[in-house]
């Protein structure tokens, strides 16, 4: 495989990273890219400002909720050997499964829990401790959660509905989840630089810690693990070649520990997913121009990350950063990679003017789990200001900075547009109830329910 960065098209791309890398203040970055059999990748800055390395291809990061596709991938092995079915209900693995809204409890799916569609409070995070009992915790702390839309009625990124996934995998194999994993995946795939615990990474190999910025200065961002309840929603600690070795596989014929159907299965739309196109089983669907690409993001503290992959072009793409402000590169990479590789442009709808009259019902306060904005009017814009609850990785988490106000735009009735970093070409919409009032706004993924 060629790991060189000198391909012209991989040297531009790592030439445009490098400068979003110092424009943003980010420490480090490492790309990977399979295209037609050959692999290149490559890796920018340091580990931490703390405590300096370089990193390289072999660097290892937080990949973040890219983590939900190993657990839908497992869940789907268990739909292939009879051991589960994805429209059966929760309670039929997880007998003591509770919630809060009882008629949800009984009806809720597999199918449900891996397309976000639960509708319950999604970014609820605790920490449980080391012990195999952590998930059963988690899962049994889920059931205070509220119901905040109907079930299977609004798309919204729902994390918890992750850590349920991962319980059932626990029950129907008998094993922890991560040896699950590893039995599963890991060691078939031979990815050997994918892991969980940290005292697989410490010592050990070179890994990154998370990075924000705070009164114009980068900080450390402490605690570096996300507690073992998390792991089937974010766990996943990898590096981009083993992320790519992942890549191929789902794009190939299963590697004899999966049919190809099945992961075929995983890239079929299972619901609109508002803004950020379709949702397949956990693989976000997302066509621009001819070019239709799956793909999931990850996010934890102080990290971000993305994987895509277009099978129709054996062409995948890991980026992983160790930033805050490395979401901001991960979406411009997306961009430049389908224009370099494929000469196809992601286009942002261009903003139309709206009557200050009209914008005034759109303004209030919206919120949902961990997330709390305010939505108010500066002169003819919409200015997006950002209120942090705290929460991740424990409830006990202490608010982080606030994001900078960024202003909105229309560009279709109930769509907007983000005009300023890091929400810059951003889109959201609004959702409305049966009587036509503003009920809420879907950024991020989330559907903020807004507050009377």
């Amino acid at each position: 495989m060629n790991t060189s960065t000198t391909e012209p098209k991989f040297k531009k791309l790592s030439q445009k990273i490098v400068s979003d890398m110092k424009r943003l203040s980010v420490p480090g970055v490492a790309i990977g890219i399979w295209h037609k059999g050959r692999e290149y990748s490559a890796g920018f800055g340091v580990t931490s400002v703390e405590n300096p390395l370089p990193v390289t291809p072999d660097t290892l990061f937080q990949v973040g909720s890219i983590s939900k596709t190993f657990t839908a991938t497992m869940l789907m092995q268990l739909v292939e050997q009879g051991k589960v079915d994805l429209d059966a209900p929760v309670k039929k693995y997880i007998k003591d499964f509770k919630l809060q809204d009882k008629n949800v409890e009984k009806r809720v799916t597999i199918r449900h829990l891996l397309t976000h569609m639960g509708g319950w409070v999604g970014d609820y995070f605790n920490d449980f401790g080391n012990g195999n009992d952590a998930l059963d915790k988690m899962v049994k702390d889920i059931a205070k959660l509220p119901q905040i839309q109907p079930l299977g009625k609004i798309w919204s990124y729902n994390n918890t509905g992750f850590n349920i996934a991962a319980r059932v995998i626990e029950i129907v194999t008998g094993k922890s989840y991560e040896q699950a994993a590893q039995d599963m995946l890991f060691d078939p795939l031979e990815l050997k630089m994918s892991f969980f615990y940290p005292s697989d990474i410490l010592f050990t190999h070179r890994f990154v810690v998370g990075h924000y910025i705070k009164n114009k200065k980068l900080h450390v961002a402490r605690p570096w693990a996300i507690g073992r309840a998390g792991n089937g929603i974010g766990g996943v600690v990898s590096t981009v070649k083993d992320l790519l070795a992942y890549a191929r596989f789902h794009m190939g014929s299963g590697n004899k520990i999966i049919k190809k159907k099945s992961l075929e299965a995983m890239r079929v739309k299972q619901v609109n997913a508002g803004m950020r196109g379709d949702m397949g089983i956990t693989w976000f669907i997302r066509e621009v121009g001819n070019v239709k690409f799956y793909g999931h993001g990850g996010a934890t503290h102080g990290q971000q990350a993305y994987l895509f992959f277009i099978p129709e072009q054996d062409f995948a793409l890991a980026i992983l950063t160790n930033s805050d402000e490395g979401g901001i590169i991960t979406a411009n990479t997306i961009g430049w990679a389908l224009d370099l590789y494929f000469n196809t442009k992601i286009k942002s709808p261009s903003p139309i003017e709206k009557p200050v009259d009209e914008l005034k019902e759109y303004l209030g306060r919206y919120k949902i789990g961990t997330e709390c904005f305010d939505l108010k009017l500066k002169g003819k814009n919409i200015v997006y200001h950002h209120i942090p609850l705290g929460g991740f990785p424990t409830p006990e988490t202490p608010p982080g900075p606030a994001l900078p106000p960024m202003r909105f735009a229309f560009y279709e009735t109930d769509k907007m547009i983000g005009l300023d970093e890091p929400y810059k070409g951003a889109l959201g919409d609004f959702i409305r109830d049966e009587n036509g009032r503003v009920e809420y706004f879907r950024i991020g993924g989330r559907a903020h329910k807004k507050m009377e």
